[in-house]
């Protein structure tokens, strides 16, 4: 078909999508417009995976979004200063002193060395179900497991959980501001003032050497520490980061396979398939849909020039979908090969967690498939509302142990 010139288009909404059922007809409606679109406000969206992929590692992108537009939507409190303070949104050389003091506890060795504990923790949580017949994925599994991680990881105590956890799903409005009503903003500054303060607390009371980041933080020599705010900051993301891939991962993945019953007794047949299964559940329908950069300078993208300043929405999800790309997009695929999915971002932004959310994964989804002979909806799922985040607040399920 024909298509107007991208001046004579209309322009197209920043797609809210992560909470839909179903948003991949849409990234489809969007990818029949083209591979880079204009949106609203002078932001561009970017729906090709060759593109896409590319422009995660272009460095010609920032993380790092200017002042006035964080104040725009998070307004002066505490809350407004966070994302400046995190990898997630810092360029180098920032960037790189955060990464190299969080990276410490995600080497491959230090996962390996989490594999029996972390085992245990998921037959422990599945061992009430296996007894009532039935479970909530997300509250009684997909959120207990990667918090108790998380905080064991960290060095939060236990205890702790209970207190902390409302704090931080709280802490995860601050990656959804677009949708934050200016009444919201004082029970989001509420919740980073009262985690900083006890992060801090936690760093400082940290014996020096523990396996705990904040051990491991404690035994950092000062001058090499770097700025102690921006570490406290950087703790709470890996918190919130931490649980919501996972839990994203868990909740989506499990109900691709009820919709998908052939992949799920292909699972049973062959636990084996677990390793390819994560990458295709994170492919399929990805618990992190969008990620924003900022042009540093002008850019051309797909033949069309993109000035300094812009924003620029690269679809992740729509990405993991491209016909051009996957073969059969549309189908779950257990041991799709190869799977160049960007279900964990890329670049230098790639997901510091990643060796642990497959660990996790792996374990959860190879614990279900065959402890369950029968794993079934049972009630009305629920979808968590976030602009980028795609996970389940509620998923009943009615199953039978193997």
């Amino acid at each position: 078909m024909t298509l107007p010139d991208a001046a004579a288009r209309p322009r197209i909404a920043a797609v809210d999508l992560a909470c839909a059922d179903d948003p991949y007809p849409e990234y489809e409606r969007l990818r029949a417009l083209g591979p880079v679109l204009r949106g609203e406000f002078g932001q561009w969206l970017v729906v090709d995976h060759t593109a896409v992929s590319a422009l995660l590692r272009d460095g010609r992108l920032a993380s790092h979004f200017p002042r006035e537009f964080i104040r725009l939507t998070l307004g002066d409190g505490p809350a407004a200063e966070f994302p400046s303070r995190i990898v997630l949104t810092q360029d180098p050389p920032e960037h790189t002193h955060a990464r190299r003091i969080l990276g410490q506890a995600f080497g491959t060795p230090q996962v390996r060395a989490m594999t029996p504990a972390v085992a245990a923790l998921v037959d422990g949580l599945l061992a009430p179900a296996r007894e009532a017949g039935r479970l909530d994925l997300v509250a009684e599994l997909a959120v207990p497991l990667p918090v108790t991680v998380i905080c064991r990881l960290i060095g939060i105590p236990d205890a702790d959980r209970e207190e902390v956890l409302p704090r931080v799903i709280d802490l995860a409005r601050v990656f959804d501001a677009a949708n934050l009503r200016p009444d919201e903003r004082d029970g989001v500054d509420a919740a980073v003032a009262w985690l900083r303060g006890y992060v801090t607390a936690l760093l400082r009371d940290a014996p020096a050497g523990e396996t705990t980041l904040a051990g491991m933080v404690a035994a950092t020599p000062p001058g090499q520490r770097g700025d102690v705010a921006t570490i406290v900051d950087n703790l709470l993301f890996l918190f919130h980061a931490g649980f919501e891939t996972t839990m994203g991962l868990v909740s989506n993945g499990c109900t691709a396979l009820l919709r998908h019953p052939d992949q799920l007794d292909r699972l049973r047949r062959d636990p084996t398939l677990v390793r390819p299964a994560v990458d295709e559940f994170l492919r399929f329908d990805s618990p992190i849909q969008n990620a924003i950069r900022v042009a540093r300078e002008p850019i051309e993208i797909g033949g069309h020039k993109i000035r300094a300043g812009r924003s620029v929405m690269l679809l992740l999800g729509a990405a993991n979908r491209d016909p051009a790309v996957f073969d059969r997009p549309a189908e779950l695929d257990l041991s799709r090969a190869p799977n160049p999915h960007l279900g964990f971002g890329g670049g230098l932004h790639h997901c510091l967690g990643t060796a642990l959310a497959r660990l996790m994964g792996e374990l959860t989804f190879t614990a279900l498939a065959t402890g369950f002979r029968d794993i079934a909806l049972d009630g009305d799922a629920l979808r968590r509302q976030h602009g980028s985040l795609r996970s389940f607040e509620r998923l009943p399920l009615a199953v039978r142990p193997a």
